[in-house]
C-alpha cells in the first residue's frame, strides 16, 4: 500500500496546482538564458545538486522523522518556517504555500489527522512529508517521489515555453535521473547546521518574472 500512496503523492494529478507553476523557468527562457536542451540540462542539474540535495530533500527527512517519533512541534513549525525564509522572491514563497496549502485541504478532505493543519503557512515541502510520514512511505522512496515529482513538473514546464519536443523531453528526463541516486544519498549526510541553499540565477530568473509582461505560469 504505501508504493501505492507515493505514487498517488508524486503523480501530476495531485491536486496542489503545480502545473501552474514554472519557479522562473519560464522567465530564463524569456530572456534566453535557457535556450537550448542543454541550456536545460544545466539549469535543472544545478538545482538538483545544489538545492534540492542540501535544502529540500533533507527538510523532508526531518519532518519525517519528526513525525514517525510524534516529536517536537517546535522542530515542526521550525522548518516550516526556514524552508518560507529560504524563498528568496515573492514567487517562491507563493508558489510554496499555495502549495502547502492544496495539499493540507487535501489531507482533510482525506480525514487525515495531521499537524500540517496547525501550521498557518504550511509549506509543499512539509506537506509532502506529512502525507509521506502519515502513509508510513519509507524515506528514501518519499525523497525520490519529491525529486521525481519536481523534476516531471519543470519538464512539462519546458516543454510549454521551449523548443522542446515530447520525446526529447524524455531523453533529458532520463539524463537527469540518472543523477537522482546521488543526490539522494548526499541528501542524507547533510547536518542539521548545513542545510540551505542559495541559486542567484534562480532568484533573479523569479524576480523578473513578476514583472514579465507576457506569461502562463504563476511564477
Amino acid at each position: 500500500m504505501p508504493l501505492f500512496r507515493l505514487l498517488q503523492l508524486s503523480s501530476s494529478t495531485l491536486p496542489v496546482g503545480g502545473y501552474s507553476y514554472s519557479s522562473g523557468l519560464e522567465s530564463a527562457v524569456e530572456k534566453g538564458w535557457i535556450n537550448s536542451s542543454s541550456h536545460l540540462k544545466e539549469w535543472l542539474s544545478v538545482q538538483m545538486t545544489d538545492s534540492l540535495s542540501l535544502m529540500e530533500l533533507p527538510i523532508i527527512f526531518l519532518q519525517m522523522n519528526t513525525i514517525y517519533s510524534n516529536g517536537d512541534d517546535h522542530n515542526f513549525r521550525f522548518w516550516n518556517q526556514y524552508v518560507l525564509a529560504s524563498r528568496e522572491t515573492k514567487e517562491l514563497r507563493l508558489t510554496e504555500v499555495e502549495m502547502g496549502r492544496a495539499i493540507s485541504r487535501l489531507l482533510d478532505r482525506l480525514e487525515m489527522d495531521t499537524p500540517l493543519k496547525t501550521l498557518e503557512e504550511p509549506t509543499f515541502i512539509t506537506g509532502f512529508a506529512t502525507a509521506a510520514a502519515t502513509w508510513r512511505i519509507q524515506a528514501t522512496l518519499a525523497a525520490s517521489g519529491y525529486l521525481w515529482s519536481w523534476l516531471e513538473n519543470q519538464i512539462m514546464a519546458a516543454i510549454k515555453t521551449m523548443r522542446l519536443g515530447q520525446s526529447e523531453a524524455q531523453e533529458l528526463l532520463g539524463e537527469l535521473l540518472q543523477m537522482a541516486p546521488a543526490c539522494i544519498e548526499k541528501s542524507t549526510l547533510q547536518g542539521e547546521d548545513k542545510i540551505g541553499s542559495s541559486l542567484p540565477g534562480l532568484a533573479m530568473a523569479s524576480a523578473h518574472h513578476e514583472t514579465q509582461y507576457s506569461r502562463i505560469f504563476r511564477s
